[in-house]
């Protein structure tokens, strides 16, 4: 996702990407080292994408909306947990911290591009650049998940284990979605490097559960879009 892109450069979007959209909250850039150059490939990847999208869409791209990746992802933490977390949750601390922040988003987007693709079957080009963004997302967050599961037993700061963090985080993802088939990474003794369903297909979302979670269970804004998403969306 954007965000990546963000916590990999420590600067916004180019103004010509966002369509004059506010520049985000907390944006800033990750202390990387073990894991900074997986970040700056995703992030390029991710630029493209949205370079492309504006170009696709043309006359009816808006401007991006503004988006908090500062405080939500310490609020999506409590969320998470049920509890105020010690300490606070920042993704841009350091590697460890940098992968469960990443895992927030990239698992949502491989599902809503699947769960959008019954939106774009009129339109086979579409439908095809779709499938292939899909694609590249689906590394992006396979890529993310062997890293966490590579950490798997790693105790975090917070006391606990990474698995039982990243699985802290799927279920809340399962609760604002409503869909209760969200995935984190098993745990030592076995593990989940994709997560399908029984057919190995990936699990869809539908638009307004994609929102449910990014907004924090909010119906019109929320957590990491404060004022909402910007456009129509069915």
């Amino acid at each position: 996702m954007s965000s990546i892109k963000l916590a990999s450069a420590g600067v916004p979007l180019p103004s010509s990407l966002t369509g004059g959209g506010p520049n985000p909250i907390g944006c800033q850039k990750a202390n990387l080292t073990q894991y900074a150059d997986t970040a700056r490939s995703i992030a390029q990847d991710e630029q493209s994408h949205v370079r492309f999208l504006r170009s696709a869409l043309g006359n009816n791209a808006v401007q991006c909306s503004e988006v908090n990746i500062g405080s939500a992802f310490a609020t999506a933490a409590n969320d998470a947990f049920n509890k105020t977390v010690s300490p606070s949750f920042n993704p841009y601390e350091n590697d460890l911290l940098f992968l469960p922040g990443a895992f927030i988003f990239e698992d949502v987007g491989v599902s809503a591009y699947q769960g959008a693709a019954s939106y774009l079957a009129n339109s086979s080009s579409v439908l095809t650049a779709a499938a292939g963004i899909l694609g590249v997302e689906g590394y992006h967050a396979g890529a993310i998940r062997q890293l966490l599961i590579n950490q798997n037993n790693v105790t975090t700061p917070f006391g606990a284990p990474v698995y039982v963090v990243v699985d802290a985080i799927a279920n809340l993802r399962d609760r604002l979605s409503g869909q209760f088939t969200d995935n984190g990474i098993g745990n030592i003794t076995s593990v989940t490097l994709a997560p399908v369903d029984s057919n190995g297909i990936v699990k869809p979302l539908t638009p307004q559960q994609v929102l449910s979670i990014v907004y924090g269970g909010k119906s019109s804004g929320g957590l990491f879009f404060p004022n909402g998403l910007n456009g129509a969306i069915h």
